[in-house]
């Protein structure tokens, strides 16, 4: 075996032991340490709130029907006006679930962030320039991911270029 993946195998075998040794170490903390006041977790709420503009639930609702229609209609395509109707009953049920989502959301952050942190950041978005940053929020995230995306196919094609010039350079003709 080369001694480029002897130490890739040891740098993989270092993160699982760190990963498994943070893992242990989070289920170590107290259960009480996990409680959270109602007043935290209606503040973490209202930040969640205050930021839902991008219909992240509605959005989900909508791909997981259409893909499931997608689904059985493939195999049974006789049935589409039942599906069809099958499909609008199920998405009536989960529109009135979307708070459970968002208490999940809010949880997260109130596990995270102070009761102090919380007030700063939603009197930021309750100003004109937080709701601005809110409302454009949507937009920005698809154009970082555009630029992202534009990003990681650069730095893969000159990551692999720069591995094979230093191997080359070492002598090896890969």
């Amino acid at each position: 075996m080369s001694s480029i993946m002897k130490k890739f195998k040891q740098r993989i075998a270092q993160t699982v032991a760190i990963l498994a040794l943070s893992l242990a170490g989070l289920a170590a903390v107290p259960a009480t340490a996990q409680e959270l006041s109602p007043e935290h977790l209606a503040l973490a709420r209202e930040y969640v709130d205050l930021t839902d503009n991008a219909g992240i639930y509605e959005t989900a609702l909508i791909e997981t029907a259409v893909e499931t229609m997608r689904t059985i209609v493939a195999q049974n395509p006789e049935i589409v006006e039942e599906v069809d109707t099958a499909i609008t009953e199920t998405l009536d049920f989960y529109k009135g679930k979307k708070g459970d989502l968002l208490d999940q959301f809010a949880r997260v952050y109130a596990l995270n962030l102070t009761m102090e942190d919380l007030e700063q950041i939603v009197a930021f978005y309750e100003s004109p320039v937080g709701r601005k940053l809110s409302a454009a929020n949507s937009t920005l995230n698809e154009s970082l991911q555009t630029v992202m995306g534009v990003f990681q196919a650069n730095l893969r094609t000159e990551f692999f270029a720069k591995v094979r010039a230093d191997l080359r350079e070492a002598g090896f003709d890969v």
